[in-house]
Parts: C-alpha cells; structure tokens; sequence
C-alpha cells in the first residue's frame, strides 16, 4: 500500500499511536503533519521522521488552534488528502467519583476536537471532490469498559459521527472510517496500571493473540482505510485488539 503524493494530518502525533501512525504514513510515502498539544515532543517526533514531515502546534479543544494549524499545514505541504483524528484524553475512575469539569474536558479533546479538525478540512475535500477520513475510536465505546464510563461515551460517539458522516460525503468522494483499538502499549494505558493493576496485568493474558498492541498494528489498518485499497469502504468500525473484541 501507498501514500505516494498524499498529505496526511495526524493529531495527537506526539507519541504513542499518532507517532506510530505519522511514521506508517511517511514510510507510505506521503508527507507527514503531525498536529499537537506538546510542542517540544512533537517536534522532536516529526524531526526523527525526516524532511517530509512538519510539526504543527494544535490544541483540537480549540476551533482557531486547528484552524490555523490546518491553514499552515496546507501552507507548507499541500491540501489535506487525508486526515487521521487520534487526539485523546482519558481520566480512569468510577463514573460516581466523577466530576463535570473532568467530562467537560474529555468531551472538549475526544469528541468536540474531532469535529472541529473534521470541519476544517471537509470543505476543501468537497471542493476537490476526494479524501480519507480515519478516526481512532475504542474499544471501549464499543463494548464499555470499566473506570471509564465518560470515556467510553466520547468513543461511541466518534463511532456514530463516522457513519453518519460517511453517508454525507460519500457523493463526494471522500470515505470516512473508524479504527478502534484494544489495549495499546502506550503511555495511556499505564493509567490502566494505576487505576487497578491486577487488571492491567490480566489484559495480554485475556487477548486471544496473547499480547498487547503495539502502535504500529493500529497504524497498519490506518494506512490499509487511509488508501486507495480502501477506496470502496466507507462507514466502517474495524477493531484492531488481537480477538479481544469480537463485536
């Protein structure tokens, strides 16, 4: 598969699953805007990728953040052809310890993030009538998932926002698909660790494929929806968790 002569956009591209996905798509061949919160480590990600590959200060809970992030991404590189939202929060406890300015937070990067990169870019895509949408989803909001009630609800509703709008672009050449992974070796999931430790060290042995994902099993199926080898799928929830979620 190749990205040759696309301009991709990651968010959240510092580390963990959007670095592994802003490499696979500069290994691809496209080039590379890798959009973050954390400057000094997005930075240094898009550096170790190469010349190809540009750093992008972009906080998703802030609409004029994404947009002039977008406006110098299409600057320097090219119109978007494809985006990936994969920016994520997650604040792991019982739902009734729960507070409202936690869920303000985590519905403002999860869900309300997504929107406002998605709205940036979909005018341009119409208007030239091709391009890939790929957002990361969860598991989580497909089956639920302890400790993180509030989380679980902004990852269903990138799930129905993907179909749903799936079925408003298609006329317009542009697919829209949703990756969910499982249990990822990523800094996230330490949090898992914190929160109860025997189930975080439960979790590789309840994975049907006896281990944990890696960042770049995640990337892979993005790179797969992000081509041209996907040009024929749109409206889409591939769970990438080794058999842990069978849904």
């Amino acid at each position: 598969m190749t990205l040759a002569g696309k301009v991709v956009l990651v968010t959240g591209a510092a580390r963990g699953i959007g670095a592994g996905i802003a490499r696979a798509a500069a290994a691809a061949g496209a080039a590379v805007a890798l959009g973050d919160v954390a400057e000094a480590s997005v930075r240094e990600t898009a550096g170790a990728i190469g010349a190809r590959a540009i750093p992008l200060l972009m906080d998703v809970s802030d609409g004029r953040s994404v947009r002039a992030a977008v406006a110098q991404a299409e600057a320097q590189l090219g119109p978007i052809d494809v985006l990936v939202n994969n920016a994520g929060i997650d604040v792991i406890g019982p739902f009734a310890e729960s507070h409202e300015d936690t869920w303000d937070r985590l519905w403002a990067v999860n869900l309300k993030g997504m929107l406002h990169t998605t709205r940036a870019v979909l005018d341009g895509m119409i208007a030239r009538e091709r391009g890939r949408i790929v957002n990361i989803g969860s598991d989580a909001g497909r089956v639920g998932s302890s400790g993180e009630a509030v989380y679980s609800a902004t990852k269903g509703g990138i799930i129905a926002f993907s179909k749903t709008l799936a079925r408003e672009v298609a006329r317009h050449g542009i697919t829209v698909n949703c990756v969910c992974p499982g249990p990822t070796d990523t800094a996230l999931l330490e949090q898992v660790r914190d929160y109860d430790e025997k189930l975080h060290a439960s979790l590789a042995r309840a994975i049907p494929l006896r281990r944990l994902g890696r960042p770049e099993d995640v990337a892979a199926a993005v790179i797969f929806l992000a081509s041209d080898a996907a040009a024929y799928i749109t409206g889409q929830t591939l769970s990438v968790s080794g058999g842990l979620t069978m849904a």
